[in-house]
């Protein structure tokens, strides 16, 4: 059939009555008839035009054409030329059909189907009722990879998983039962096998008395990826240990919109409890409110933080809740939510502060320690000076303590020592601190004193209060206490002085049999000996009066000697030999401990030579050095000259340091640890666990042992309670991979305890007191010849 693009080929000739006489091929071709059936006919049977005798008058040109006869579709023009014969007498006319323009929109509409059925983005199918494919498009012979005349063959089910099938099916009647749609997800399987997920929409079309599905599909393979990846992310949500909350940026509030069940654990509130409520809900009233302003500043900066705070649970339990909060932005950069990590540190916090009350406070009586009493005593200084007020030490000895223990038993005395201190603690303020030094002596450090008398005011209450006696097990255990007075600043400018001034106060109040005794100008003569003895010390080199004393450390576990401390003596020519504690404290005050601590060095490690001349390798030897020693320039210079000089390899010198005088100053801990290690020698850790311990920067220096504090060492009794803080601190040493020595060792129950709970080597006088170097070596080569 032609087209509007060949009614200029259409061409009749009409007699004058308007009948056909004749016709081109082309009209044929356009009204599908053949010439017989036209010829003679009126041209009102094969198009609506306007009467014959209107388009004869016209005489030619153009006229409207209403429509084809046999094509309503199409429109257009008529053009009549008349015909004359030679003598110019009218013969007829020639009609020639002018097509009418089309339309934008009716140009579009005539596009047929087959011609953009490949643009499309996905697969286009046209589906009979048993899933015959009757139209399609390349995008579905490349999905299941198939050529045109396979797909002309094939069903549409046999491309579909076993599985999907049916469904696809159901989907199918339910379209041509009257349902104006379908859409569903589904996966194509190509020749190869490979999968691919669509997403296919279809309807019924009713076309030339047959109803057929016209549908497409859309490949999801991007869209199904990404949902799986979402799905990952929510699964791993859902299965962290920690808390993880979502909340809307939404100005001053940020309301919850997802909590995961880690989460619901640690709070105690389901979702449905907690989403669009801000989180700061669960805050625990009137505390960490430091915190909380950071907090808030953070979010208002749109920063990530990190903050430790006190939350309440759902049943008004209190929990630490350590978070991390981090911004979320969106595609453009904008924040519009907040995430963030919970962990309930609580166990943690508990565990930390117990072990921190343990190392901190006396295990039996629970006051502060040695430790912790020059920590408070210091801090009380330092503010005294800076407000111009009063501060006093009181040292407080009990009276014939040793007595109760040998008559009443250790148990007796442990709760005579409990019961004092109750009392102390009562008969004081909550400002003051309670401490015991050592044994049965007490320290109280009594801060904001207005005046001498209302000091003394205080200590006789104490005095007093110590004074009633005890009831144990039916008895009554007398007591009584000495008790030395010292106020800053009239008796010293440090804490070391008030507690040497309170010390020889409280001497003198024993000596004059108890009481309270404040420390006064009389007791210098004390410092004047004290000065006297220094001046002793100078020639003390030269008068070769010093020597040093070997005590071996014993594998707890073999009992082989593993290394030696140096432990100095002062042959005195009139006090005899005087132990370190005698005059070392005094040559740290006057400066002598540098050359004192210079010649012991000089001979630890000339006695290491002699070892290693007489073939006993591997056996360091330690040297206790104090802080105005090791903060010396050219100290670690002289250490690794003394190695060098004495041709000692590495590990054969320990430096031993008290673990407090490291915390003091981290800074120049960690450079000395560094140091020591770079020139071969090794750091020990010396009095563990005597008072404040910081395991983080414990962590942070070049160790090689820990000596545990003669106090918890001494502590250990049968097991009992005051054995806690020594096994604690050895599961700490070995926590942080340090080997553990237990020193001062003087009973087989220490010996065993310490052996039963891991610690590496002993040391005291139940294996070996102190020897000289010729005993030392002597008692290596008896070892050696026994084992």
């Amino acid at each position: 059939m032609a087209t509007c693009d060949s009614f200029e080929q259409v061409t009749f000739l009409v007699d004058d009555d308007g009948q056909v006489a004749s016709w081109n091929p082309a009209c044929a071709a356009l009204f599908g008839c053949e010439g017989d059936s036209v010829v003679g006919q009126p041209l009102g049977r094969l198009f609506a035009a306007p009467p014959w005798t209107d388009l004869a008058a016209a005489g030619g040109g153009l006229a409207q054409l209403a429509q084809l006869a046999l094509q309503p579709a199409q429109s257009g023009q008529v053009r009549l030329t008349a015909q004359r014969d030679g003598a110019g007498a009218p013969r007829g006319h020639v009609l020639n059909l002018v097509p009418a323009p089309l339309s934008e929109s009716e140009r579009v509409g005539r596009t047929t189907l087959a011609d953009v059925v490949d643009l499309f983005p996905g697969t286009f199918y046209a589906l009979d009722r048993e899933g015959r494919f009757l139209l399609w498009n390349h995008n579905l012979e490349r999905v299941v990879e198939m050529m045109p005349d396979e797909v002309a063959a094939s069903n549409a089910f046999e491309m579909l998983e076993p599985h999907d099938r049916q469904r696809f099916g159901e989907h199918m009647r339910q379209v041509y039962e009257g349902h104006p749609n379908i859409q569903m997800e589904i996966d194509y399987v190509a020749r190869s096998g490979r999968e691919t997920p669509m997403l296919l929409c279809g309807a019924r079309i009713d076309c030339n008395g047959g109803q057929y599905l016209f549908g497409m599909g859309l490949d999801i393979s991007k869209r199904r990826a990404h949902e799986r990846q979402l799905n990952l992310y929510q699964r791993a949500l859902h299965a962290a240990s920690n808390g993880v909350v979502i909340c809307r940026d939404g100005g001053p509030e940020h309301a919850i919109e997802y909590v995961n069940p880690a989460f619901e654990r640690i709070a105690g509130y389901d979702a449905a409890e907690v989403l669009g409520r801000d989180p700061r809900f669960m805050a625990a009233p009137g505390l960490d409110a430091d915190e909380r302003r950071r907090v808030g500043q953070a979010l208002r900066e749109q920063r990530s933080v990190h903050a430790v705070l006190r939350n309440l649970r759902k049943n008004g339990e209190l929990f630490w809740n350590d978070l991390h909060i981090t911004p979320v932005h969106d595609d453009n950069g904008k924040v519009t939510h907040f995430i963030g990590i919970l962990v309930d540190v609580t166990a943690s916090k508990q565990r930390n502060d117990h072990l921190e009350h343990e190392v901190n406070h006396d295990s039996l009586t629970g006051l502060a320690n040695r430790n912790l009493l020059w920590d408070r005593l210091e801090h009380a200084v330092h503010l005294a000076h800076r407000h111009q007020t009063m501060v006093a030490a009181a040292l407080i000895d009990l009276d014939g303590f040793k007595s109760i223990n040998d008559t009443f038993g250790h148990d007796a005395g442990d709760a005579v020592l409990k019961v004092v201190a109750r009392r102390l603690q009562a008969t004081v303020r909550d400002s003051d601190t309670v401490a015991r030094l050592s044994g049965d002596e007490f320290v109280l450090v009594l801060v904001d004193q207005p005046s001498l008398r209302f000091t003394l005011r205080m200590v006789e209450r104490v005095w007093r209060a110590l004074a009633a006696p005890v009831a144990f097990n039916g008895n009554e255990i007398p007591l009584g206490a000495s008790l030395g007075v010292s106020v800053y600043p009239h008796d010293g400018a440090q804490a070391s002085d008030l507690l040497r001034a309170a010390d020889m106060a409280m001497y003198r109040a024993k000596g004059n049999g108890g009481g309270v005794h404040f420390f006064s100008s009389e007791m210098r003569s004390a410092s004047e000996a004290r000065a006297a003895l220094a001046g002793c010390m100078r020639s003390a080199i030269e008068d070769d009066e010093l020597f040093l004393l070997f005590q071996p450390r014993m594998d707890a576990r073999s009992g082989k000697v593993r290394g030696f401390e140096a432990l100095i003596r002062w042959r005195h020519p009139e006090h005899g030999v005087m132990l370190p504690g005698a005059f070392l404290g005094e040559a740290e005050e006057s400066g002598m401990i540098v050359e004192i601590g210079n010649w012991v060095l000089d001979q630890a490690c000339d006695f290491v030579r002699q070892l290693r001349q007489t073939g006993y390798t591997g056996l360091p030897v330690a040297v206790n050095v104090s802080h105005r020693e090791y903060s010396q320039a050219g100290f670690i210079p002289g250490i690794a000259q003394r190695m060098s000089d004495f041709g000692l390899p590495p590990g054969s010198l320990e430096i031993e340091i008290p673990e407090a005088d490291l915390i003091r100053n981290p800074a120049l801990g960690r450079d000395l640890s560094a140091q020591l290690r770079d020139v071969g020698a090794m750091l020990s850790v010396d009095e563990f666990g005597r008072g404040i311990s910081d395991l983080s920067f414990l962590q942070q220096l070049s160790v090689r042992q820990i000596k545990l504090s003669k106090a918890a060492v001494h502590g250990i009794a049968d097991h009992g309670r005051g054995s806690l803080l020594a096994k604690t601190l050895i599961d700490i040493g070995h926590n942080l991979d340090i080997a553990v020595i237990g020193e001062a060792v003087e009973t087989e129950a220490q010996v065993e305890f310490l052996r039963a709970h891991g610690c590496d080597q002993l040391q005291g006088q139940w294996f070996s007191e102190p020897l000289s170097s010729d005993a030392a070596r002597h008692m290596l080569a008896q070892r050696q010849h026994i084992l």
